[in-house]
């Protein structure tokens, strides 16, 4: 499944973002919560979008540096409208609070409403010039976390190599965001960029990745403002993640994450 984040299209409405991931042929939009935006976390509008132009909501993004209340709120956000998953951010790496909340708390709210809530890996930076800025954001806390998004375009930042990532998070992917890596810039179309995305889709493919892929693209690469370029660029991006993913034949690994209720790992 193919779906546009609307983090991707800022600056337009939610109506206009649905009509424009519906205009590119994609499968569903990954609903970025932005509290600045009443839209992105009025449920019956988002309902009424939904129906209007029969795109589902896959998965639910959360905004950086939340309490634990907005999350409880954006977790019954996406259970009415029917997504499958819900991205978190790691906290600060001073905010120790927030930090043993979600390692505690969070996998109880996962089973008391069945449904997928994934820790994002975290963006670059650094607290002092030496500590990283966000806790939880080693490959073990991921890990831990058991259900993982992976913001492809932060590894490439980071220089961190994309398949290894891949390779030790793969039965705990339950979310991808993808873009590439561009003259030192994150968040630019698939199609441009250093990063090896042919090889990462074709093994997620091969390896039967239950989950959906979200374009995650900076507004300017997709020339936001321009509707009809606008369109062009996501149907570029989605036809680069067609040819090496949408044709590799499936492989047959399970993964029962999207079965929270009775889920026990």
């Amino acid at each position: 499944m193919i779906i546009i984040s609307t983090d991707s299209l800022r600056g337009y409405g939610l109506n206009r973002a649905f009509d424009l991931a519906k205009q590119a042929g994609y499968d569903g939009v990954d609903l970025v919560v932005n509290y600045g935006e009443f839209d992105t976390f009025n449920a019956e509008y988002v309902k009424k979008l939904i129906l209007e132009y029969k795109l589902p909501v896959h998965s639910v993004t959360a905004p950086n540096e939340i309490a634990p209340k907005r999350i409880e709120e954006i977790v019954t956000l996406a259970k009415e409208i029917g997504a499958k998953v819900v991205v978190l951010q790691p906290p600060k790496i001073l905010d120790f609070k927030m930090t043993s909340w979600m390692k505690s708390e969070i996998p109880k709210l996962r089973e008391k409403e069945a449904i997928s809530i994934a820790l994002e890996n975290a963006p670059s930076g650094t607290f002092l010039g030496i500590i990283p800025e966000h806790a939880m954001g080693s490959a073990s806390d991921l890990k831990d976390f058991k259900h993982v998004c992976l913001d492809v375009a932060r590894l490439g930042e980071q220089r961190k190599d994309l398949m290894r990532a891949y390779t030790a998070l793969k039965k705990f992917l339950v979310h991808i965001h993808l873009s590439n890596f561009y003259h030192g810039k994150k968040y630019a179309p698939p199609q441009e960029g250093i990063m090896p995305l042919e090889s990462f889709m074709t093994k997620l493919k091969e390896d039967g990745y239950p989950g959906a892929i979200s374009m995650k693209i900076l507004p300017k690469y997709l020339h936001c403002g321009d509707d009809a370029r606008v369109v062009k660029e996501l149907v570029k991006a989605k036809k680069y993640y067609e040819k090496y993913y949408g044709k590799i034949e499936a492989g047959t690994a399970k993964n029962d994450k999207f079965n929270m209720a009775s889920e026990a790992f």
